[in-house]
């Protein structure tokens, strides 16, 4: 099987379509409920403080449950974790089907209702449990397709993300406008049974098993193995940097992008730039990320914070729009170089923790963020830039004044901050460390194939195994590759 190009129609990389597909599908799924949740409760209750509690709900969980989830993709098979996620997501949203419908409408109307909150939760528990397929996918990339093409994959795995986005922005407004949650939950068990019943029919090969890894979360472990990657724990610092500043887009860009168009209109925009995530993914899948993703992850973010830097330079719903459209296009390339990192100078066995470790460390910092300059832009930044304020005498005469203008100033200087600490990682030594790391790795985050007792096969101790891990299997899958 060819190295150099990805292969959907055969072997093992057929089998990751498979997932790949039952991946998306679900996670259409779960953020269409999280997305209806939201909206169905303000329509209800009329309460803003209960859709930011929410957000804060699922923010927080996403990032408190990213090591666990990690714990479990390592310890367990990968087709067990995605069936374990999808039939607990399913029993969440069947109890929240039946509480619904035996709950008076009356009481989902009061934003302090015990009854409101629980049905919440539930759902929002549904959801997040649905965070293990986003850990267990990488992973499963490296099981799957060969090292030569896994950034190709990664691209695939983004557009599959700007597929989601698009249809749940759209499917989860129908859906609430129609019927309320009844329809949607309706239709999140009827997909999330059909998905359980796909993977059943999916044969997902095994690698070799590794006796010594331990049970547990085994956060020790977990640090212990991304401190023994060059440049590897300064990587994941600098996303967690990024992430801390990409808080101020989840603060501010909604305020910014309404203060020059109206609500509908920004909704349409915001669909329209999803499709930038389609086609990003669409091109690292074609194209691959090059012989040295660390420096392309890093190239990608000084693009995106000189963006920054630009479009808010002035009021311009155009500038605006380009700068997303920059934004939602290389996203899929920053994620992908990150993942095919982890996935070549990460041991397989301990995937799962890094990449879960990975997850709660970087989420933690953007609602951070979120929480903090809101109110530090409206009670420092908005008076600094207003009529007699010092930034309005300033720089007001070409950069206006007022509300949005304050907003706009925080753009700028967050993208001169990352652009700054983007450039410095691009000349330290961590950076020159982890590329260096990721081309003496070879193959070394390949999985070994699974062999049936008494095969010939490669021996437990030593190296790992081809890039397709199932080229070493004998012809009788069902004992030859332990099912994952």
């Amino acid at each position: 099987m060819s190295t150099t190009r990805l292969d959907l129609r055969h072997g093992t990389q057929r089998t990751f379509a498979h997932l790949l597909v039952s991946t998306l599908t679900v996670s259409v799924v779960n953020f269409t409920v999280w997305f209806a949740v939201t909206f169905w409760v303000f329509v209800e209750t009329g309460s803003v403080m209960a859709t930011g509690l929410i957000a804060g709900i699922f923010l927080a969980a996403t990032s408190l449950t990213g090591i666990w989830f990690g714990s479990i993709v390592d310890r367990f098979g990968k087709k067990a974790v995605l069936q374990a996620s999808a039939a607990v997501s399913l029993v969440f949203y069947a109890v929240c089907l039946a509480f619904h419908a035996a709950t008076p409408a009356e009481s989902f109307r009061d934003p302090a209702s015990p009854l409101l909150w629980s049905f919440v939760v539930a759902l929002l528990l549904g959801v997040i449990t649905g965070n293990l397929r986003t850990i267990a996918l990488p992973t499963l990339v490296t099981l799957l397709v060969p090292a030569g093409v896994r950034d190709r994959a990664n691209g695939l795995a983004g557009t599959a993300t700007g597929v989601s986005f698009l249809v749940t922005s759209v499917l989860s407004g129908l859906l609430v406008a129609y019927d309320g949650m009844r329809s949607v939950l309706v239709l999140a068990v009827v997909v999330l049974a059909g998905a359980l019943v796909h993977l059943w029919r999916v044969p997902v090969p095994g690698a070799r098993p590794v006796p010594a890894t331990p049970g547990g979360i085994d956060l020790r472990g977990t640090l212990r193995v991304v401190r023994s990657v060059p440049g590897l724990p300064a990587l994941i610092v600098f996303t967690c940097l990024n992430n801390l500043l990409g808080g101020v887009f989840m603060a501010l860009m909604d305020p910014y992008g309404l203060s020059m168009v109206s609500v509908q209109a920004w909704g349409l925009l915001w669909g329209a730039l999803s499709a930038g995530v389609i086609i990003g993914g669409l091109v690292v899948a074609r194209t691959g990320l090059g012989a040295r993703p660390v420096r392309t992850l890093l190239l990608v973010n000084a693009t995106l914070w000189a963006t920054t830097m630009l479009f808010p330079l002035q009021a311009s719903i155009v500038l605006l729009t380009v700068g997303m459209a920059v934004f939602m296009l290389l996203m899929p390339f920053a994620e992908a170089a990150e993942q095919t990192v982890l996935q070549r100078v990460v041991p397989y066995e301990r995937q799962g923790r890094v990449f879960g470790f990975a997850q709660s460390v970087e989420q933690a910092a953007s609602p951070l963020t979120a929480f903090l300059l809101a109110p530090l832009t409206e009670l420092f930044v908005v008076p600094f830039m207003s009529d007699g304020g010092a930034g309005a005498r300033a720089v007001g005469g070409w950069f206006g004044t007022g509300t949005d203008r304050a907003i706009a100033l925080v753009f700028v200087i967050t993208g001169a901050v990352g652009l700054v600490a983007t450039l410095a990682a691009l000349a330290s030594r961590p950076y020159r460390r982890l590329s260096a790391a990721f081309l003496a790795a070879g193959d070394a985050g390949t999985p070994a194939p699974a062999v049936r007792p008494g095969a010939a096969g490669p021996a437990v101790t030593g190296g790992h195994g081809p890039a397709d891990p199932v080229a070493a299997c004998t012809p009788a899958p069902e004992q030859a590759c332990a099912p994952a």
